[in-house]
């Protein structure tokens, strides 16, 4: 197909409450759109998971937006026939920029899919119509108030409670939500990588809470540390931010550094890349779940279709639209029983509400041809 034009959108959604990780406190997010517009007309949306600083990863929102505009936008406009499937051989030149490249792959496909009648579930090759949800459960002021936060999101449903931590935020409140959940619900914790190998010891201390892991405790480079640490601890690690290709998955678990890896589309390039991801996992009965960025109910809703591949084992943080936003850029998605159905419609299966990206938007959408 022939992409005619591409704009970029940015807008400014409001949290429903503060987000804190160790990278930092969140109240708002700074989405960036991509949206394509074939030459037969046909229409598709892609969601920048990029943060408003470089503090989660190199990428940030501005840089993201730049990129596009004067890099990958140019290369998709000037092929006379494009596909998702062709796009990281057009693409290639740019070096990295994978939370860029997957804005517009999830665009470029999100048209395809729509133009063939195909849901993503169905193109990505989803075996369920609806996936287990958990909830991230960000660093709360207090321990009481992360106590009611937690039993909120417990009487709402979820399956599986994710903490973030970080050194004097782990042990004490990693207890509290073990006592309050009991031994039956699985636990989790989030490092974001705040901790080094000199922490192994203090580490060793969550496996009294018998979490079902640790999610990536150092840089994303170390995976050699990451190694040490699941030879020294009885929680099994998770990879994350490690995690950028297929063959860096397969890397790391061949090294023993992981037994679980959480993908993020948006950080790993896309979505065909996270189903490779996907593939070498499953290849080698290794977990995997699907994480999240605060997406929109556009991202969520592509999210949701991935983490219905068989190898999805574990709950994600696919949440119900409500977990962050007042209001969604698509139509809500639900929490029933702990789950969400997948979309069955053409393409990502949600219609983005134009009437909230104008009321949202911080700038006039920028149209590139």
């Amino acid at each position: 197909m022939k992409i005619a034009r591409i704009s970029l959108h940015r807008l400014a959604m409001p949290l429903v409450r503060p987000f804190e990780t160790s990278f930092g406190t969140q109240t708002e997010r700074d989405v960036l759109l991509v949206h394509v517009v074939t030459s037969d007309g046909v229409e598709g949306w892609g969601e920048c998971v990029a943060g408003a600083d470089p503090v989660y990863s190199s990428e940030y929102v501005s840089g993201c937006e730049h990129v596009i505009e004067h890099y990958l936008a140019p290369a998709v406009l000037a092929a006379r026939d494009i596909t998702a499937e062709t796009l990281d051989a057009r693409l290639r030149f740019v070096v990295g920029h994978r939370m860029a490249k997957a804005a517009v792959e999830a665009a470029v496909l999100d048209a395809q899919l729509r133009a063939s009648g195909l849901s993503f579930g169905r193109y990505l090759g989803a075996a369920r119509d609806e996936v287990d949800c958990g909830v991230s459960v960000g660093i709360a002021p207090s321990i009481d108030e992360l106590l009611d936060e937690v039993s909120g999101y417990v009487a709402e449903g979820y399956r599986r409670i994710k903490l973030k931590i970080k050194p004097g935020w782990d042990l004490e409140p990693v207890g509290a939500v073990r006592a309050l959940l009991g031994d039956g619900t699985l636990l989790q914790v989030d490092a974001n990588t705040a901790y080094t190998l000199d922490d192994i010891d203090h580490l060793r201390e969550l496996d009294a809470f018998g979490l079902l892991l640790i999610e990536q405790p150092f840089v994303e480079e170390d995976i050699a540390g990451h190694a040490v640490l699941a030879a020294a601890i009885d929680t099994p690690v998770c990879l994350d931010e490690s995690i950028t290709s297929a063959a860096v998955a397969s890397d790391a678990i061949e090294r023993d550094a992981t037994s679980i890896v959480n993908v993020k589309p948006g950080r790993v390039g896309g979505y065909l890349e996270s189903v490779r991801i996907h593939d070498v996992c499953l290849a080698r009965d290794v977990p995997v779940w699907c994480g999240g960025m605060l997406e929109t109910g556009l991202g969520r809703a592509a999210n949701v279709a991935l983490a219905a591949l068989p190898g999805f084992t574990l709950p994600g943080d696919t949440s119900a639209s409500k977990r962050y936003y007042a209001d969604d850029l698509t139509e809500p998605f639900e929490l029933v029983d702990g789950r969400l159905r997948v979309p069955t419609g053409p393409g990502t299966g949600v219609t983005v509400r134009t009437d909230l990206m104008a009321e949202w938007a911080t700038r006039p959408p920028l149209l590139l041809r």
